[in-house]
């Protein structure tokens, strides 16, 4: 069964570059960013690991921790990490999942249940090991987006998406389209004009069911 919204993550054991533990345990009470890949040591990953260490800053500003995930397993993780901060210039602080068997990226629907890495396998053997999964404190999935081999992630969209999250978690707005920080946003349809007003002081009604406010302040 696919691993869709609202639902609670798996707790999956999860051996990484820097250690062992639980995928709960490892998330706590933060956000959380899992970004997986098809193989050590491929072009396009270089590039969007290198992005993910460079975003560092962005990442604690927001309480979120990152993890990423390939299918080589820990010392290749270790080795690549050079390569990953040489390109980037940046330090890859993040731990990256050892997924060898395959176990974590069939475990949240990333591959068919009978999927195996062949000996001498190449990227394109596990070229569906290639989402974005964002994860609330209560372990929930919150967005997920998968990419194909030939185009590496935006991440200034993830970080676009997860400020989204953040700023209408458990609060009764939506963002529209393009939405940036600061931007406007759009109340929920679960108030009415005057539970809106109440609650967020000016509202514009641009539709019965279009209706925009200054985004609230946290």
């Amino acid at each position: 069964m696919a691993l869709r919204i609202n639902d609670i993550v798996p707790n999956l054991e999860l051996v990484t570059d820097q250690g062992t533990f639980n995928l709960h345990d490892w998330i706590g009470d933060s956000w959380a960013i899992l970004f997986s890949h098809p193989k050590d040591f491929t072009p396009v990953c270089t590039t969007e690991f290198g992005a993910v260490a460079q975003l560092a800053a962005e990442w604690e500003k927001r309480g979120t921790k990152v993890i990423g995930l390939s299918v080589d397993g820990v010392e290749e993780h270790k080795e690549w990490k050079c390569d990953i901060e040489k390109f980037a210039g940046a330090t890859a602080s993040f731990p990256i999942i050892a997924d060898e068997s395959l176990e974590v990226s069939k475990a949240l629907d990333m591959l068919p249940a009978d999927a195996y890495l062949p000996d001498g396998r190449t990227a394109a053997d596990s070229a569906s090991v290639r989402v974005v999964f964002i994860i609330s404190p209560d372990k929930k999935l919150q967005l997920s987006m998968t990419y194909p081999m030939s185009v590496g992630r935006n991440f200034a969209e993830v970080l676009r998406a997860l400020d989204a999250l953040q700023a209408s978690y458990g609060v009764p707005i939506a963002m529209p389209a393009n939405w940036q920080v600061g931007e406007d946003v759009i109340v929920a349809l679960s108030l009415n004009d005057e539970q809106a007003k109440e609650k967020f002081g000016e509202v514009d009604i641009k539709l019965p069911y279009l209706r925009t406010t200054k985004m609230p302040s946290k």
